[in-house]
Parts: structure tokens; C-alpha cells; sequence
């Protein structure tokens, strides 16, 4: 299979900027639904009779759901029409919720856990059909002005949560997804054009080629473990964080918490600008600095530890530069894959995320057990480590690798 820039399966037509704003704030409100439950673990474990021990398994099957449709469910995007499909994920995942916010056992919501990950791969389905609408001397810029609409939702879904509970209880944020979802599914099956693959592959032969693509696609390798070793810091930073300001140390509320949160969504305007670097032929020195910035995130807690006013602050600013360098490597790594061919772009995305989602898993769990074990400077040095790693494979780029476009 070609993947080197045939355009076959291109739409004829450009999306507008109010299309684009639709597709962003889309991709935001479904991927939101993979985290409003980590603050309200607690909550809901009590309610449906989960013991503490077992709660964290909540988010782990929304998680594992997530991967599953990454590799299972994003790559019919090569071979279904995109809005359709989408849509069909919107309303069944809207009905999952609805079961989710009325579960009175574990077993009820467990399972509901797991297909909300599933169905929230819409909005990677989402993504690259944002790609074929754009031209080519847009396609980062616009990817980019999606991906902060999905850096917003993963960032602002946490502390809505908790709000929700605070005062309507952990019930009714399901409640409200669920509606916003019903209604968003009905504004894209108006207002987006169709997009029909040209393929004549089957389910099953596009299945296996993932694995095909994924040995013959350098550029998708080098792209996917640049961002699994920044997004295991962005998890096991945003993982251990409220930890360390709930500690004797800062003495934060929970409301606190959702303050600091909010701060770093302020790291997702570099997702356009990224977008805009990329469609210059800037994508290595961007994904140098977004690289180094991620580094200095790490670094600036450790040298600056304590629990003083100063020690805050430069908690907040490591929190905005983790946000910035993470938001925008990811776009330009879907930018640099874009380029290798419409037709297998939603099996690269798949692929993309699903390599650096696992990533993420590792941080996440490595956070956890390196704060338990040595506190939160602990924490930090082994969150150093993953950026440092990308760093030094991204010095080994090659030229015949390295994407201008």
C-alpha cells in the first residue's frame, strides 16, 4: 500500500474556519468523557460498593476501552464514511453514560467504564478528517487548532468534575455528557460534509496492515516514541501533582487543585502555533524546543522545591511549559504522519496514539509508585528521565527521516 502522499480519498471541498471550531470543541467534549471520572474515584467507588483497593481500576478500564478502540475502531475511519461513523459512536456512547450515571453496582458501571473509552475514539476519528478537509499549507495550522480543542477537553475535564460532584454529586456529570453528546451528534450530522474513503479493503485486511505500516513507517515510529516518553512525563506529573498539593507541604483543597489544573490549560496555545511552525517546514527544531521545554517542566519543581509562595509559582509556570511542549509535539507528530498518504491516515492516528497512550500508561503507574517510595522530588528526577530519553533519540534523527513538510 503507498503511503507516500497519494491523495485518493481526499475531500474535493475545504472545511471553513466555523467547520473547523465545530470539529475542535467536538474533539474536546468526547475526550473529556476519559477523565471526568480520576477526581471522582472515590465518590463513585463508595456509591456502587467498590472497595478502595479496587477503585483505581475505574479509570484503568476507561483506559484500556480507549486503547481498544484505537486499534479496533480508528482505523474504520479508512473505510467507513467519517460522519456516520462518528455519530454512531456519539449516540451509543451518550447511551453508555446514561447507563454509567444510573448504576447502583460495580459490575453495571465497570463495564460501562470500559465502552465509554471505546466510543470516545470519535475524536480521533475526528482528527484526521479534519486533515482531509484542509489544503496543504493549512493542514498543521488546522490540525493544530483541533488538538487544543482536545488538550482543552482532557485539561478541563478534571476540575469540571470535581465541581459537578461538589454540588450535584458524581451522578451528574454522566447526566450531562450523556445530553451534550445527544446534541453534538445531531450538529455533525448536519453541518459536516461527508467523507467516503476510496478504498476497496476489507475490515480485515485493513487490520493487518496496521502492523504493515507501522514496520514500513519510520517517520511514524520516531514520531510515536518521541510523544510516548512526554506524555509518560505529562501523566506521572499530573498524576503525582495533586498529591503534593494536598500534603502537609502547600495544604491545597480539592477546590485548590481544580485552580492549579486550570492554569496549565493555558499550555494548549501552543498546539496552533506548533500547527504553524509545521506548515512552514519547521517540524524538527519545533519538536527540539518542545522537547527541551517538557525537560524544564521537570527540572524547575526540583530546584525549586518547598513549600514557599515562590515554590507555587514556579509549580504553575512548570505546569504551563509541561502543557505547551506536550500539546505541541503532538501536533506536529500528526502533522509529519498526515503527509504519508490519505488513505491510511485514521490507521496511522490509531496507531499514533496508541503508541504513546501506552506511554502514558507508564507514567501514570511509575509516578505513583516512584512518589509512594521517595516523595515528590522522587517523583520528579524519574519524570526527567522520559523527555531526556526523547531528547536522545531525537538527536539520533536522520536526515533522509526528517519531514519538511
Amino acid at each position: 500500500m503507498n503511503v507516500n502522499g497519494n491523495a485518493k480519498g481526499k475531500l474535493e471541498i475545504s472545511a471553513s474556519p466555523w467547520i473547523m471550531l465545530i470539529l475542535a470543541v467536538a474533539c474536546g467534549l468526547i475526550v473529556a468523557n476519559l477523565y471526568y471520572t480520576q477526581p471522582l474515584v472515590e465518590s463513585i467507588s463508595s456509591s456502587i460498593g467498590l472497595s478502595s483497593g479496587a477503585a483505581g481500576v475505574i479509570v484503568t478500564l476507561t483506559q484500556i476501552g480507549y486503547g481498544i478502540g484505537l486499534l479496533f475502531i480508528v482505523p474504520l475511519g479508512d473505510l467507513l464514511e467519517n460522519r456516520k461513523l462518528v455519530v454512531t459512536l456519539l449516540m451509543l456512547t451518550a447511551v453508555v453514560l446514561i447507563f454509567a450515571a444510573a448504576a447502583r453496582n460495580a459490575a453495571l458501571f465497570l463495564a460501562a467504564s470500559l465502552f465509554i473509552g471505546v466510543g470516545s475514539v470519535a475524536a480521533q476519528i475526528l482528527v484526521p478528517y479534519a486533515a482531509h478537509l484542509s489544503p496543504e499549507e493549512t493542514r498543521g495550522r488546522n490540525v493544530g487548532n483541533i488538538m487544543s480543542g482536545l488538550l482543552l477537553g482532557i485539561m478541563l475535564a478534571r476540575p469540571v468534575s470535581s465541581l459537578v460532584d461538589n454540588y450535584f454529586g458524581w451522578h451528574a456529570i454522566f447526566m450531562m455528557s450523556s445530553a451534550i453528546l445527544f446534541v453534538l451528534a445531531l450538529v455533525l450530522i448536519k453541518v459536516l460534509p461527508a467523507r467516503k474513503p476510496q478504498t476497496s479493503d476489507h475490515y480485515p485486511a485493513i487490520l493487518s496492515s496496521m502492523l504493515r505500516l507501522l514496520k514500513t513507517t519510520p517517520i511514524l515510529r520516531r514520531r510515536a516514541l518521541y510523544h510516548a516518553f512526554l506524555f509518560g512525563m505529562f501523566s506521572l506529573f499530573w498524576t503525582t501533582v495533586p498529591l503534593v498539593l494536598t500534603s502537609p507541604l502547600y495544604h491545597f483543597s480539592s477546590a485548590g487543585v481544580a485552580l492549579f489544573a486550570l492554569a496549565g490549560v493555558s499550555g494548549a496555545a501552543a498546539a496552533p502555533l506548533a500547527g504553524r511552525f509545521a506548515d512552514k517546514g519547521l517540524i524538527r527544531p519545533a519538536t527540539g524546543i518542545s522537547i527541551v521545554l517538557v525537560i524544564l517542566s521537570g527540572l524547575l519543581p526540583i530546584v525549586f522545591a518547598g513549600g514557599s509562595l515562590l515554590s507555587i509559582v514556579i509549580l504553575v509556570l512548570a505546569a504551563i511549559l509541561l502543557d505547551m511542549g506536550v500539546s505541541a509535539n503532538l501536533v506536529l507528530g500528526q502533522r509529519a504522519i498526515f503527509t504519508l498518504g490519505a488513505e491510511v491516515r485514521s490507521r496511522l492516528n490509531g496507531l499514533y496514539m496508541a503508541i504513546f497512550f501506552a506511554g502514558g500508561a507508564i507514567g501514570s503507574a511509575a509516578g505513583g509508585w516512584a512518589y509512594a517510595m521517595g516523595g515528590w522530588k522522587a517523583a520528579m528526577w524519574l519524570g526527567v528521565l522520559f523527555p531526556a530519553l526523547a531528547l536522545i533519540y531525537f538527536l539520533t534523527e536522520r536526515k533522509v527521516e526528517r519531514v519538511s513538510k
